[in-house]
This record gives structure tokens, C-alpha cells and sequence, in this order.
């Protein structure tokens, strides 16, 4: 056996081994981050190792300091785990090592990127002639889309961009919601537009169309986006596309619509109304690392007019061969990439159609166990509409509510995040993992019960789940 097969098959055993576990091991990590870097060692050796050693002392030292996120008890920030042909088909990327760059050098990535894009366009009820890019995350998915609409409304105003930059140019005014997410604010930063002017939005975070259109109309036409989300970070809600859209063509807008997790509920038959309208903005983003539960990392940009995705992202270089067909790298930002459309492409190809639809509905269907669990725990209230997968809670008080978290995470059942809404402190959980069960939310739910009884609480009642 040479070096290059022992340390795969020893990154293999340590692999299984920590999967098998998920099922039983705390959530939480049990290690803090100077006890890691104790057992692996700071000092560089000055003499090479071999491959397996190397393999056998980073799994053995870091596994103490590993947070189970692939779990099904896993529920904080929007983290979904890695269905088993995603994560195998990851496997290969590596071991295949393609820079996915040009058409010509990685033809099988590009067939794969093409087809994988064909699919999730069907899916997502997306324009089919969109353009779909493969980029880190949702945060360069949103930049990119949003790179795509500064530069064509710039281009519109007669000003080249790509030449002169934004000096000289008009302002790009950008309007979006009071409760989108702070990845649009960072992805704005990045492009050089600085922060959104925000419009009201109703206790769920669905922005309020009439006060958009009104935001909209107070100022001179010029250069304008309009930030839609499909999934509030906190309730879960939808935007209301449909009026909001036809609002921000009346002034003549790019609509871009920020679908980190939520964009999956088009591919639900019994979800997809809640983004009915979608498809009539300029460009979207989401994660396939979310809800479609593809390995870290992979973001999705995708553009009505691929023109003018092309024309922002897309480079020339002496040195490479560019297809007239175009190249995966005219998509992205990024010129060295990895092959992120092969777990995809295996994620769809394994689920199937009706897959997808079933995973959505389940992640759903938790959530509202999750709701309605909690209610019945005495001095605990759901406080948004469960209509997809986020459940937001709170204990009484900001105080109880935080000594909950604490317990919960001190126990280990589960992990789930604390968060600040509408001023009040509460408990969020984000049900984004295709292996999470019946039995997990079950685990889970009995877990929040002794947290709660352990800091306040006196007994179980009754009480409806607003979902």
C-alpha cells in the first residue's frame, strides 16, 4: 500500500467513525480551542511525516473540538448536514482536484455545471435561460447577482463601469426591507453602495409593498435595486413578490430577491405558494449548503439575463482557453474554483424531483412540531407564523429565556441558537438537516422541557402554536 492510499484510508475509517457517532455524541464541541492546538502541536517539525500519521493525529487531536453539525440535532444559525451522495460525490472533487475554470480544460465539470443548473432552474420555477452560478455562499451569490444589476443599471445610464468605475457614474440607489439580512448590507459594502435605504416591514419581516412603492416614488427615477427575500432569518416568512415586484418596476428597478434557505420552498407543491411571484425578479441567490444540504461550500447566483451576469463577472486572459460557448468562470467571482456543481448535480440526481419536495416538507413539518411543542411548555410563547422552517421562541423573559439556551447547550442534546427580534431575546431553531428525525425532535423537545424547568419554569400547559 503506498502513502497516498494509507492516508486516505485512514481519513476513511476516521470519516465512518465520526458519522456513526452523530447519532449519540453531545452536539456542542467538548474542547476548547487551546486544548486542540495542544494536541496537535504549534511548533512546525522540522523533518516530513508520513501522510497517515499526519491523517490519524489531526482526526484524533480536533475531534474533541468538532461541533456535530451534520447531526439531526442541529438547529442553529441555517446549517443543513450532507446527504450521502453529496457528500460521497465531495469526496471526489477532491480526489479529482479540477480547477473548474474553462469549458475546454474541465469538460466534464461544465456538462455537470450545465446540467445541474438546467435542473435547478426546473425546480426553482426560475426563467430557464437564467444563468446559474457556483460561488463560496449565499454572501457571494448576493454580491454577484448584485454586481450583475449595479453594472446593467450603470450601462443603462450611459456609464461604463467596467472602465471607469463607479466614479463619475449616477448614484445606485438600493431599497430593501427593515429585516433583510446582514449579508445584503455586507455584499452592498463589498460593491461600493453602501447601505440600503430600508422600508417598513409587519412583525413577520414581509416588507410592506405600499410603503416600498411610496419610498420608491419620493425621489427622482434614477439607477435603482430592490432587495426582496424569500425566508426571514427569524420567522421564516416570504415577501409578498407579486405586489412588491410590480412596485419596483414602476420605477423601473432590478429586483433581486435574497433566497438563502427559502428558495427551496418552490420546489415543494405544497410550499411553493409562498413564492408565488418569485420569478419575476432579475436575479436570486441561495445556498444548496442550506436547505438542499450539499458539503460546504456552495453558494448559487442565478441571473434572468445572462448577458448581464457575463458582463460583470466575466474576464479575458492571454493565457486561457475560452470557449465562445462561455466558461464556468464567466459566472463567478473567483478564477481558481473547485468543482462545487458535482455534489450538487448528485444531491439532485439521488432525490429525484419528488425527493427535494419531500425533504422540504419534512424540514417543515418538524418545525411545526417544534412550534407546537414548545407552546404547551408553561411560560413559553412561539411568536412567528411557522409557515416554513424557522421556529422563534421566548421563556418569560430575556433572562429566562437566555438561562434556557445556556442549559440546553451545557446538556448537549442539541444545539440551538439564541437571537435578538423585535428587541426581545429569544430561542431560534432552524430546521435545515435532511438526516434530523422524528425521534430527534422528540429528544430535542424533552431537552427544552428541563432546560425550561431548570430555570423558571413550574409545570407544562397548554397553549396554541401560531403556525
Amino acid at each position: 500500500m503506498d502513502e497516498r492510499e494509507a492516508a486516505l484510508r485512514q481519513a476513511h475509517g476516521h470519516a465512518v467513525r465520526w458519522l456513526a457517532s452523530l447519532s449519540d455524541r453531545p452536539v456542542p464541541a467538548r474542547a476548547p480551542v487551546d486544548e486542540i492546538v495542544g494536541a496537535l502541536g504549534s511548533e512546525l517539525p522540522d523533518a516530513p511525516s508520513r501522510p497517515a500519521e499526519v491523517v490519524d493525529l489531526l482526526a484524533t487531536a480536533c475531534e474533541p473540538g468538532l461541533t456535530a453539525f451534520p447531526s439531526g440535532r442541529f438547529y442553529g444559525f441555517v446549517v443543513g448536514g450532507t446527504e450521502p451522495a453529496a457528500l460521497a460525490a465531495d469526496w471526489l472533487v477532491s480526489a479529482w482536484d479540477q480547477n473548474c475554470v474553462m469549458r475546454a480544460v474541465s469538460p466534464a465539470y461544465t456538462a455537470v455545471e450545465e446540467i445541474a443548473a438546467t435542473w435547478l432552474l426546473d425546480l426553482l420555477g426560475l426563467p430557464p435561460d437564467s444563468a446559474v452560478g457556483f460561488t463560496t455562499g449565499a454572501t457571494m451569490a448576493n454580491f454577484t447577482c448584485l454586481a450583475a444589476g449595479r453594472d446593467a443599471l450603470l450601462r443603462g445610464a450611459g456609464h461604463d463601469i467596467a472602465h471607469d468605475g463607479l466614479a463619475g457614474g449616477p448614484p445606485v440607489r438600493v431599497v430593501a426591507g427593515r429585516d433583510r439580512h446582514m449579508a445584503i448590507d455586507l455584499a452592498l459594502r463589498y460593491l461600493g453602495l453602501g447601505r440600503p435605504e430600508l422600508v417598513r416591514a409587519d412583525d413577520q419581516g414581509r416588507i410592506d409593498p405600499d410603503a416600498l412603492r411610496d419610498t420608491l416614488t419620493h425621489r427622482a427615477p434614477g439607477p435603482t435595486i430592490v432587495i426582496l427575500q424569500a425566508g426571514d432569518i427569524h420567522s421564516g416568512a416570504f415577501d409578498p413578490f407579486d405586489a412588491a415586484i410590480r412596485a419596483a418596476r414602476e420605477a423601473g428597478a432590478w429586483v433581486h430577491v435574497d433566497g438563502a434557505f427559502g428558495l427551496w420552498a418552490a420546489a415543494s407543491p405544497a410550499h411553493a405558494h409562498l413564492t408565488d411571484g418569485c420569478a419575476g425578479a432579475d436575479s436570486w441567490a441561495t445556498d444548496a449548503h442550506k436547505t438542499l444540504n450539499v458539503p460546504y461550500d456552495c453558494g448559487l447566483a442565478v441571473v434572468r439575463d445572462p448577458s448581464a451576469l457575463r458582463s460583470a463577472m466575466g474576464l479575458q486572459g492571454d493565457y486561457l482557453i475560452q470557449h465562445e460557448h462561455g466558461d464556468p468562470v464567466d459566472k463567478v467571482p473567483e478564477l481558481s474554483r473547485r468543482g462545487r456543481a458535482f455534489p450538487v448535480w448528485a444531491a439532485l440526481r439521488s432525490l429525484g424531483r419528488s425527493g427535494v419536495a419531500d425533504l422540504v416538507d419534512r424540514l417543515c413539518r418538524h418545525a411545526r412540531t417544534f412550534a407546537t411543542g414548545i407552546a404547551a411548555i408553561d411560560g413559553a410563547t412561539v411568536l412567528n407564523e411557522v409557515a416554513f422552517t424557522q421556529v422563534c421562541a421566548e421563556f418569560g423573559d430575556d433572562e429566562r429565556t437566555d438561562r434556557v439556551l445556556a442549559r440546553l447547550l451545557d446538556e448537549g442534546t442539541a444545539w440551538i441558537s439564541g437571537s435578538t427580534w423585535h428587541g426581545r431575546r429569544v430561542m431560534r431553531i432552524s430546521v435545515s438537516n435532511w438526516s434530523t428525525t422524528d425521534e430527534d425532535v422528540a429528544r430535542t423537545l424533552d431537552a427544552i422541557r428541563r432546560a425550561s424547568r431548570g430555570s423558571g419554569g413550574t409545570r407544562d400547559g397548554e397553549g396554541p402554536a401560531r403556525a
